[in-house]
């Protein structure tokens, strides 16, 4: 499977739920995941090891395994032996945190890739928060650098929708293909990523999470009782 090119200019689906959440089943997940590859998804970013394999064995388009280990710092894909247990529950491609923050196993991120890639045949997608990110990443190693990080790491403000701004930044400075994700709500936001040069985009809450989606329109509501606007 030539994963670059099944996604080129394609929509990749992040199919997650989070501990304590109704939908919080890795067969659920992959049963989600199959729902949006029938929408036309070329790809499904999932988390959990047992999410990877379930999905892994449900969908026939390659699979973005992740495992969250914690709620700040590094926790996306922190460490080698994360990344393995990754590769060998049956994604294509493991992604993980490509900043340049200290990673709990001490190890580079240079270090993780080529100790990922002795192990498993594998392609590396790096999260990363900022350009500087961007460009260590590729110098790590990684096939595909992602934008998922932008703002949550402190280099960069969070800003309402996609940071396309980052996105036009990271496309034109570096070699490796780029995807663009985090905060993309809508579909003329997606379009406006892809417009902007990204290899792919990957969209999760607005798709798969419907907690949130119901939220958005119940905060549209407003209060019971209360009119619309005030």
């Amino acid at each position: 499977m030539n994963v670059i090119e099944a996604i080129r200019g394609r929509l990749i689906v992040s199919c997650q739920a989070y501990p304590g959440e109704a939908m919080r089943d890795p067969r659920t997940m992959a049963q989600v995941a199959q729902a949006t590859v029938a929408g036309g998804a070329a790809a499904v970013r999932v988390q959990g090891e047992e999410d990877v394999r379930h999905t892994s064995a449900a969908v026939d388009v390659p699979v973005i395994g992740l495992i969250k280990d914690g709620n700040d710092g590094v926790f996306i894909t922190p460490t080698m032996d994360h990344a393995l247990a990754v590769a060998r529950a049956g994604a294509h491609v493991v992604a993980l945190d490509g900043t340049r923050r200290p990673r709990p196993d001490g190890r580079t991120l240079a270090e993780t890739i080529a100790g990922l890639r002795e192990r498993a045949d594998v392609l590396v997608m790096a999260d990363c928060g900022s350009l500087d990110d961007a460009h260590a990443a590729e110098d790590a190693g990684a096939d595909l650098v992602g934008t998922t990080l932008a703002g949550y790491t402190g280099n960069r403000p969070l800003t309402d929708g996609p940071d396309l701004a980052l996105l036009e930044d990271v496309v034109r400075s570096v070699g490796v293909p780029v995807v663009a994700e985090g905060r993309i709500h809508t579909s003329a936001q997606a379009a406006a990523a892809l417009a902007t040069g990204a290899h792919a985009v990957c969209v999760g809450t607005a798709i798969t999470h419907p907690t949130t989606i119901t939220s958005w329109f119940v905060d549209a509501l407003g209060a019971p009782g209360e009119p619309v606007g005030g």
